[in-house]
Parts: C-alpha cells; structure tokens; sequence
C-alpha cells in the first residue's frame, strides 16, 4: 500500500461521509425525505421524472405504499394512484434524489480504501479490519437508508441511520490516521501530561456523543411539531422549553466548550510544538456549534442553523477522535517524528 494514496482515498471517503451527513441534514430540514417512496428507484424510475405527467403510476406496487401508510399510522386504503399524484412534488423529489447521488462517493471511496489494504506490503492488521469495518458500515447504512424510507421516517429509525454515520466517521478517521507508515502523534513534555490530556479528550469525545444522542431526540421533537402537530416554527422555542430533554441538551453544551477549552489550554502549556490542526478545529467547531445553538434557542429555529449544527457535530466527532488518537502509542512510531499537523 502506498502511504499516500491509502491515506488519501481514507480521507477522500471520510469527507464524503461528513459532506453526506450535510446534504442529509438538508434533507430531513426540507422535509424531502419522503421525496422518493420507493427504494432503490424513486417513483419507480432509476433518474426520477421532474413532471408528475412523466410517472408511470400503473407500474408502481401500490400495495407496497399502503403497507408504508399503516406503518405510519394512515388508512392504507386511502392510498391511491389519484393520492400519489397529489404527493409528487419534483423539489422535494430532486432534494431526496440528490442525497443519494451523495451516497455514491461514500461507497466508492470506502470500498477502494478496503482494497488498497491489499497492496501493503507487510500490511497492517488492524487497518485492514478497520478498512472492512468501514466498508460493511456503509453497507449496512445502505439497508437503513432503504428501511428509512420503507418504515416511513420512523424517528427510531432515523436516529440509528445517524448514529451508524457518525460510527463510520469514527472508524475512517482511525483508519485515515492508523494507516501512515508512521502515524501522526502529539508530542507532550511528559508521559504524565500525555496521559492526563488522553482522559480529558476521551471525556470530551463521551460528552460529544451523549450531547449528540440527545440532540437527535431533539431533532425528532421537532419533527414531530411539524409533521404531527403542525407546528409552526416560529413556536417551536416555546413548546421546547418544556421539555426536560432539551434543557438537559441545551445546559450540556456548556461542559463542553468548558472542557474543550480546558484540553486546548493544557495541551498548549505541555505540548512541544504550536497547538495541533485537529485541537483547532474541536475549538472551531464547539465554539460554532455554541453559536448556532444560542441563535435556535433564542432568536429563530431556522432551517439553515439546523444544517450546520448536524453537519458540524460530524466535523467535532473526527476532530475530537484525531486528537485522542495522537496521543495514542503505537509499534513503530518514532519518538521524535512530529506530524505536519503540529506546524498549523
């Protein structure tokens, strides 16, 4: 395996998760996505129509949209050819569409990372299970994109969709940095400094996740207000506050930038070197994600702010996973080798 193509094919398909994660998030904001019904084809065509005079309804399994509806709660015999026409609309279509096109770059990059492994000369063992790891995630997200739209947009099942990205976000990181000849690493000025900067990342990383699983159920409140309660959004920050989830969301945050703070702090006063890239960009991002929240919890939910605060939770999770992984000690590593990272 070539260092440099490895690492770039790992890092070209760990951008290509977070940007999906983007465009994902554009689509649940936009409500499109339901914009296709069916799966793998949208409204039974392979590139969907931009006309609903263009959809073949007599091809479509009407049946299986009448099972969708009683998952979802609706009268399956409301479900008809002359309903369906009504549901098409070609934004909402395209939006949804898009977001699989996106899905074509993940799968592509994943799998050759996964072959790549197999050019290494005394290769890495652990690389090439991370790499298949990796590869069978996005599989398996695949299938839960599929049961998305067939239960659906079952909240349980949306968060586990996510949820599984994030988990693939962290395994091509590992990858990506676990697969240089010499693995980027942080130098500290003590064993003991390096060990005490370890616990307060790894803490850092539990408390990202955890904020995470919480702010998704926030997600699914939200959604409920729109879809189920037809809430407009301009009442959403009241009917909020009235959830003990999304106080405990909300307040938990603080810990957060107070610990990321805290781990910059402590790593610039004991590291060698000017601060790392991956410490800059969890104090961006905390700092950014603190920013967009106050604007959702005291200004406007607006649909725009809702993007980057999932989007960039995905930009946090690798940034905090990357630091951690610096300070790691693997066989190998030149005790002297700093990484370029450090000269950011």
């Amino acid at each position: 395996m070539g260092g440099n193509m490895f690492q770039r094919c790992a890092l070209a398909a760990l951008v290509s998760v977070i940007v999906l994660i983007f465009v994902g998030a554009i689509v649940r904001v936009t409500g499109a996505g339901m914009g296709c019904p069916d799966w793998p084809t949208c409204w039974g065509c392979w590139v969907p129509p931009t006309k609903v005079e263009n959809v073949d309804f007599s091809k479509l399994d009407i049946q299986k949209f009448q099972r969708k509806a009683e998952r979802m709660g609706r009268d399956p015999q409301s479900i008809t050819r002359e309903t369906l026409q009504k549901e098409f609309n070609p934004r909402l279509v395209w939006t949804e569409y898009i977001n699989r096109l996106f899905t074509l770059p993940v799968g592509f990059f994943t799998l050759m990372t996964f072959v790549l492994t197999f050019g290494k000369r005394g290769g890495i063992p652990v690389v090439f299970w991370s790499s298949l790891a990796a590869l069978l995630l996005v599989l398996v997200n695949g299938w839960m994109g599929a049961r998305v739209v067939y239960s659906g947009l079952a909240p349980g099942v949306l968060t586990l969709h996510m949820a599984l990205a994030f988990l693939l976000i962290g395994v091509l990181t590992y990858t990506a940095w676990r697969g240089a000849e010499v693995p980027w690493r942080v130098e500290m000025d003590g064993p003991e400094n390096a060990r005490k900067l370890r616990r307060m990342l790894l803490l850092l990383l539990v408390l990202v996740v955890v904020e995470g699983v919480m702010g998704s159920q926030v997600r699914e409140m939200t959604d409920a207000m729109s879809k189920h309660l037809s809430l407009p959004r301009e009442s959403w920050n009241s009917a909020l506050e009235n959830s003990w989830l999304y106080l405990i969301h909300r307040s938990f945050s603080w810990a957060i930038l107070l610990l990321s703070v805290g781990s910059c702090f402590f790593a610039r006063n004991h590291q060698r070197g000017r601060l790392a890239l991956p410490a800059k960009g969890v104090l961006a991002a905390v700092f950014a994600q603190m920013l967009l929240g106050l604007v959702m919890s005291q200004i406007h939910v607006y649909g725009w702010v809702q993007v980057l605060h999932v989007g960039l939770a995905a930009v946090l999770v690798a940034c905090n996973l990357l630091w951690l992984l610096g300070l790691s000690r693997v066989a190998g590593v030149v005790p002297q080798t700093v990484c370029n990272l450090t000269k950011f």
